[in-house]
């Protein structure tokens, strides 16, 4: 059985975490390195790292903050937020990224997925996407931090993704974000039956039994959350303890 991971996001705006409500609401929560330097302590399994407003404002993602926090790392490091060319993956890489997450680049150019993976392996692309659900029932990406519904069918782009190249997804549920209401299990069981490469959940996760049930309910290989872990209510060990006492396997 592959052991579940557990993931703290930073979503970094201005140099700066922040944190909101349905990608809305943004507050600072504080500085990106002493952040990182915590979650190496506590174990967590990887960190994430989005700069969330590169794609918004046409800049390039914060490599110099993402050195910085990847010298206070020894754990697998993801790096999103603005990348759109292979010379940046290269960048951040060469700064202490061990994988890159693309969002909004791919959307618009799914060629660069083929060309990442091809270049430098499936296991250092990971596919994110924010998803929304619609009136219908089906569900849309949007891009550009949340901010332009593409109209794009989720399901439909993920697997196009996988197909281009992309060795991860990490899912992300807008209608779930910072509620603290648990996963969308919906969505990522949706996902989940889609396409085969590992799928991390993002969004809703207020509480202990939430990490369990997404295991539990086999809806996602890794669990992220920000808010919970940023302001203390959880730790990363407190997460694995409890879930070892449930009898799911965490390293």
């Amino acid at each position: 059985m592959l052991v579940k991971r557990i993931i703290p996001c930073l979503d970094v705006r201005d140099g700066k975490v922040v944190k909101g409500v349905h990608f809305e609401g943004i507050q600072e929560v504080g500085d990106p390195v002493e952040l990182a330097r915590k979650y190496n302590d506590q174990r967590a399994d990887e960190l994430v790292f989005l700069d969330i407003t590169a794609t918004w404002q046409g800049r390039k993602t914060m490599v110099e903050t993402v050195a910085r926090v990847a010298e206070q790392v020894f754990i697998p490091l993801t790096v999103g937020g603005g990348i759109s060319s292979i010379e940046q993956i290269r960048d951040l890489l060469n700064h202490g990224a061990d994988k890159v997450s693309l969002n909004s680049a791919a959307l618009d150019h799914p060629e660069l997925i083929e060309q990442a993976a091809r270049m430098y392996g499936s296991s250092c692309i990971v596919l994110a996407v924010d998803v929304k659900r619609q009136p219908d029932g089906s569900w849309h990406c949007y891009k550009a931090g949340g901010r332009i519904d593409t109209g794009r069918d989720a399901i439909e782009w993920i697997r196009e993704g996988v197909r281009l190249g992309a060795g991860e997804i990490l899912l992300t549920s807008m209608d779930a974000d910072g509620t603290k209401q648990g996963f969308d299990l919906d969505l990522c069981k949706a996902v989940r039956k889609a396409v085969s490469v590992p799928l991390i959940a993002s969004g809703g996760c207020g509480k202990l039994e939430d990490f369990a049930t997404v295991f539990e309910e086999d809806a996602a290989d890794a669990a992220l959350a920000a808010s919970l872990f940023h302001y203390d209510e959880l730790s990363v060990t407190d997460v694995k303890n409890y879930l070892k006492g449930k009898g799911i396997a965490v390293r």
